[in-house]
Parts: structure tokens; C-alpha cells; sequence
């Protein structure tokens, strides 16, 4: 597999648990299959950066993949690891009760495959277990902006098996546009979705707790 990391910095040999312990699925080296997506993650107001270029065996590794499982499987490992603002208590609730019922051992795995939630798409996990926005909303709303996957090493066995390839300068003129282009789209089109009437049937974050559903449940 050919992965691609977006940095500030050329990074030959990335560090097992060498980065940010609040990342969406804690420890681990954030990476894509996209080479323009990880382009964009280089780059801030404040710096250039580089693509950082590499390749790794995965035959004999175990991936989890989070498409195969409900958007509320993602939503709780988030929730593990990304600090969200639960001030009410429908949403200090709806936080125990996804991440009880939802969460599955990720930890057991080498990589996780999922949804990267920028700053547009925290958000709008947020909304929902605050209730602003239901189940289906939400689900819509990580489709938007073309977010792409990021495939994340977490084992100490994938830090040893990545070897890095090359790096590519980006610049921030060139790609922060881009970068600031789809996140702004993406709110866009979310600002439709939350504005949405009402209807009767959807699934929002109280009617989850209320009859307390479970994964396997037809609806989700």
C-alpha cells in the first residue's frame, strides 16, 4: 500500500506513539491514500510543507475498517479520543451511551481505515450529540466536501514495517486555497442540511437514548 503523510517537516522514520495523544483515533501516524488530501494537511497560514511519501506491506497486518461498521461506531472512537464540549447533560449521556454501545476494540488492530474529522466535521459530530442535527443528517454530512480516508498505523509492528520513499515540497499558496476551499464547502452544504425541516421518524440522539438502540439495529 502507498500512503502519504502531510507535514510541516520530513519525517524518514515516523516514532511509534510520537504524536498527539487527542488525535481521532488517539495514538498513531495519520496518514492517506490520496497524495493532493495529504498536500493539503502539509500546508497552515504559517508554513509550507511536504508529502511525505510511503509504502507498506499490509498482507499479514489486521485493519479495521470503519465503512463496514454504523457512522456511530466512528462517532464513539472519536468520542474516546477527541475532546468534545459535553456541558448538558444530553450530551455528557449521549456520550456514555454511543461510546458503551458503539465503540468496538480498536486497539486489537494494526491500522484503522475511517473518516478524518477536520475542524467542519467535528462539528458536526458535535451537533448531533448535542441534538441539533439526527442520525441521517449527520450520516449526509460526512459525505460532504470530499473529506476523503485516512488510514492510521497504531501498532509498534507498522512503525517497523513503513518505509519512507521520498518527500515533496508543498507550498502553502498553492494548497492552503484548496484546503480552505473544501472546508468551506463542506460548511456550506451542512448549513443546508441542518437547516432542514423536521421529520417526523428521524433518528436523533434522544430517541437513540430513549430506546436505547443497539448496532444491530435496522435503522442505523
Amino acid at each position: 500500500m502507498d500512503l502519504y503523510h502531510g507535514s510541516e517537516y520530513i519525517i524518514e522514520h515516523p516514532k511509534y506513539h510520537g504524536g498527539k495523544e487527542y488525535n481521532d483515533y488517539g495514538y498513531g501516524f495519520y496518514c492517506t491514500k490520496e497524495p493532493d488530501m495529504a498536500a493539503e494537511w502539509s500546508v497552515s497560514r504559517d508554513h509550507h510543507g511536504y508529502v511525505n511519501h510511503y509504502i507498506i506491506d499490509t498482507r499479514d497486518l489486521k485493519m479495521l475498517d470503519l465503512n463496514q461498521y454504523t457512522i456511530l461506531t466512528w462517532l464513539a472512537i472519536l468520542l474516546e479520543n477527541r475532546t468534545f464540549d459535553t456541558e448538558t447533560m444530553l450530551a455528557r449521556e449521549a456520550k456514555n451511551y454511543i461510546i458503551k454501545e458503539f465503540v468496538v476494540p480498536y486497539d486489537k488492530y494494526d491500522i484503522i481505515k475511517g473518516y478524518r474529522a477536520d475542524d467542519s466535521y467535528f462539528s458536526f459530530a458535535q451537533d448531533f450529540i448535542n441534538g441539533a442535527i439526527s442520525y441521517g443528517q449527520l450520516s449526509r454530512a460526512m459525505k460532504l466536501g470530499e473529506l476523503g480516508e485516512q488510514i492510521v498505523l497504531k501498532s509498534k509492528i507498522t512503525f517497523e514495517m513503513i518505509k519512507w520513499v521520498e518527500a515533496n515540497e508543498t507550498r502553502k499558496e498553492i494548497w492552503l486555497p484548496k484546503k480552505e476551499r473544501r472546508d468551506y464547502q463542506a460548511r456550506a452544504d451542512y448549513k443546508a442540511i441542518s437547516l432542514e425541516e423536521y421529520q417526523k421518524g428521524d433518528l436523533y440522539i434522544t430517541k437513540i437514548l430513549d430506546e436505547e438502540i443497539k448496532k444491530d439495529d435496522a435503522r442505523l
